[in-house]
């Protein structure tokens, strides 16, 4: 993610703001000029969740608008769960468009997602992160740090953000719109199955054996070797958080010969540089975490059999591909 500029100061701003802390000026980030700019109405859900984003017609922005239910807010902590979860799809919307997709240029189906909690006024609820269809339901409740935590360790699992799960809930819908572009459904079998064998069968093999012997070799979590749809979630996942922690280094300042300064991740042709490019970043980041005794921001392996998976998405991710 870029840094951005005040549009009426030219300070500096985090995509997060509301408002410029230099001059104080209201903030709306508009994703078809993937900028801040000046002027705009706010977002009918600002002053509930925080939301920056301009306005459309409707009152609701760009992002607020692909929401089509939202959690009881007047339950426990489900609106600012519900503000949180929103601020990460802002976030991956946001860094999708760049590729071209789910912005106002993209020609194609839009996803639409369910925000919902486990604590509602009829009592605990059990709430599935899903994908069906183009329906994307995510439950608000792990936006609690706590919670979220506990079932990271609950299950395994070397990493689990608000960001991470929207991420990969939007990839299985970005399947489903590629598989209309010709060519795809073939090179996705050939790499990683044919999505097409039992889904339930296969999640009940994995809940009950773990992931297969030498799962590490091919597939980047344990999760991924459970079934060709969620290899292709996971990976797709993995390469929008390797090409932002790109950008957000090198807006940083953070350069390197191989990412000069103005280098764009999201411009780049070169799947493997891309790859190699975030590893090297996330393994300085995970050293400068270890100097003050902080876990790894991205603990992954990333072994020919991964990067081969991760070059596949890169290459169908791509400016073009979304049509």
């Amino acid at each position: 993610m870029r840094i951005f500029s005040c549009p009426n100061c030219d300070a500096p701003v985090n995509f997060a703001n509301t408002e410029c802390l230099n001059c104080g000026q209201a903030l709306h980030y508009d994703i078809a000029a993937q900028d801040f700019v000046a002027g705009g109405a706010d977002c009918v859900n600002r002053p509930a969740i925080g939301c920056n984003w301009i306005a459309g017609e409707d009152g609701y922005c760009w992002s607020c608008a692909m929401t089509s239910v939202i959690p009881e807010t007047v339950e426990g902590d489900n609106q600012l769960h519900w503000a949180k979860t929103e601020a990460a799809k802002r976030r991956v919307l946001a860094t999708l468009g760049r590729w071209g997709w789910f912005n106002p240029a993209d020609p194609g189906r839009l996803p639409e997602y369910r925000m919902l909690s486990e604590v509602t006024s009829d009592g605990p609820s059990d709430v599935l992160m899903a994908h069906g269809d183009g329906v994307i339901t995510i439950n608000v409740t792990e936006a609690d740090v706590l919670e979220r935590l506990e079932r990271r360790e609950d299950l395994g699992e070397k990493l689990r953000t608000m960001i991470g799960h929207i991420r990969h809930e939007t990839a299985h819908f970005l399947f489903v719109r590629l598989l209309d572009v010709p060519g795809f459904d073939k090179a996705f079998r050939d790499l990683m199955g044919d999505e097409r064998t039992d889904y339930a069968a296969a999640l009940d093999r994995h809940y009950s054996n773990g992931p297969p012997d030498g799962w590490t070799e091919t597939h980047i979590t344990p999760y991924a070797a459970s079934h060709p749809h969620e290899d292709w979630a996971e990976t797709v996942a993995h390469l929008l958080h390797l090409v932002d922690i790109i950008d957000c280094a090198v807006a940083a300042g953070w350069t390197m010969a191989e990412a000069p300064a103005g280098y764009d991740p999201y411009a780049e042709a070169d799947g493997e540089r891309v790859i190699t490019l975030g590893a090297e970043y996330a393994l300085g980041v995970n050293h400068i975490n270890r100097s003050i005794g902080l876990g790894d921001i991205y603990p992954f392996v990333l072994t020919d059999g991964v990067r081969e998976k991760l070059d596949f998405v890169h290459h169908w991710l791509q400016p073009g591909q979304s049509t």
